[in-house]
């Protein structure tokens, strides 16, 4: 589906809901029910605004400490703030430093920490994470990281959306890590500052890379190691023409994905963790990692079938 296109549909559920239908306006509904559906849980054009806004080339690859860095940060706090996400400590940033693995410079990083208080379990905490950064400007040319992961900061914010409406019972931590590129250093700041004890994290959903696939496959990583998360997997009922597979945890003969992202820090202190995200694509990690890539009925199924697999894991969770 062009982009065009599926604004064009996006209007129409719009106007269904807000003003009533005529016969041509429900035909055309009824054959974008899937979309129809995520409309009712968040701003599917907004979804897609922001990745656009992140992979803007005036942001530089968004690397940390840089300015393009500097301006997502910013960013991400403003939208923290449109959607009501209190923060989670004295503000939104949690400033941290670090050395380079490589050119052993220091860097100045800062974590973008949010959060949503739980209805029955307000002092259980889902941290629920993406990333903000990416891998900056390399001989010249820009990397913009729009999957990676443009797309995942993206899709915290509008699950932040949805909980509005829909407020889960335990507390969740909205977290946009900064410095997952240069080795997860925002996530492990986050887990070794025990900004929540160990026993306050019920577990740690991580987005990274949810915005493309042409197979409309997305992996979830751990349920073959913390068993006790595979009910939320079972029996799920996904978007149509959409996947949800397990694998990639090191048990199953695939590349493990266990320490790609940010989820790693969490699974290396015994934290639960589920990690949400599609198999490499030719722009991994390429100047080519763009939003004209983006695929949005597909990134939009993906945030939707997180979003379920949350609701299980919020009622299940102690």
């Amino acid at each position: 589906m062009k982009l065009k296109h599926y604004y064009l549909v996006l209007v129409a559920i719009l106007t269904l809901s807000c003003k009533g239908q005529t016969s041509e306006t429900t035909q055309e509904v009824e054959t974008t029910e899937t979309i129809e559906k995520t409309v009712t849980l968040f701003d599917t054009e907004a979804l897609l605004e922001r990745v656009k806004f992140l992979s803007l080339d005036s942001l530089e690859g968004r690397q940390t400490g840089t300015k393009g860095g500097l301006i997502a940060r910013e960013y991400v706090i403003n939208q923290f703030k449109k959607y009501g996400i209190a923060p989670l400590l004295d503000d939104y940033t949690q400033p941290f430093t670090f050395e380079g693995r490589r050119d052993k410079k220091t860097y100045k990083g800062a974590n973008v920490l949010g959060v949503i208080k739980g209805t029955d379990h307000p002092e259980k905490y889902i941290v629920l994470s993406a990333h903000y950064d990416h891998l900056g400007v390399r001989d010249g040319k820009v990397f913009n990281g729009a999957d990676d992961d443009a797309s995942g900061t993206s899709a915290i914010i509008a699950m932040a959306e949805y909980f509005k409406s829909n407020p889960p019972k335990h507390s969740v931590v909205i977290a946009s890590f900064d410095a997952e590129e240069m080795g997860l250093q925002g996530a492990s700041y986050f887990v070794k500052a025990n900004t929540l004890s160990k026993e306050q994290i019920a577990l740690n959903i991580n987005l990274d890379m949810v915005g493309r696939n042409d197979n409309n496959e997305l992996y979830v990583v751990g349920t073959n190691l913390y068993t006790q998360l595979q009910p939320a997997i079972d029996g799920l009922e996904l978007p149509e023409n959409f996947k949800l597979l397990t694998g990639h945890d090191g048990l199953d003969g695939k590349q493990s994905w266990v320490f790609s992202s940010d989820h790693g820090p969490f699974h290396r202190e015994k934290i639960p963790f589920l990690y949400f995200g599609v198999e490499d694509h030719k722009d991994y990690h390429k100047p080519t990692d763009d939003f004209e890539s983006i695929q949005p009925e597909f990134y939009a199924k993906a945030v939707t079938a997180v979003i379920a697999v949350f609701e299980k894991l919020d009622e299940m969770s102690s």
